[in-house]
């Protein structure tokens, strides 16, 4: 694992890129602040992508069922392996930290006829 932290100016092109790497993972988010602890915003949804827009400073996580919305992101960390992208995390103006965890889907056998 090796966890980098994003340079704003890189955020929107590298999530269009990996957004289209995302296809069949399930994801959570996570959310971290000292106001209201720990708490588990979604889980382990079929994630469609990661999208950052400059214009309206908005982080976005679009999952089946939930569009998670992150104003005024200040810093994006990701965490990244051989495998792919294991999760970002998004800290906002608040100092809220949103954690999104991925999840490849899991690999069965096919079965035997």
């Amino acid at each position: 694992m090796s966890i980098s932290k994003l340079q704003k100016e890189a955020w929107h092109p590298y999530f269009d890129a990996m957004s289209k790497t995302l296809a069949g993972k399930t994801a959570e988010i996570a959310v971290d602040s000292l106001k209201i602890g720990h708490q588990i915003e979604a889980e382990w949804l079929p994630l469609y992508g990661l999208v950052y827009d400059p214009k309206s400073d908005i982080f976005e996580v679009v999952m089946e069922g939930l569009d998670h919305m992150i104003q005024h992101p200040q810093e994006v960390y990701i965490d990244i392996d051989a495998a792919g992208l294991n999760s970002v995390e998004v800290i906002d103006e608040d100092d809220v930290h949103q954690i999104i965890t991925l999840r490849a889907p899991l690999l069965l056998p096919q079965p035997l006829h």
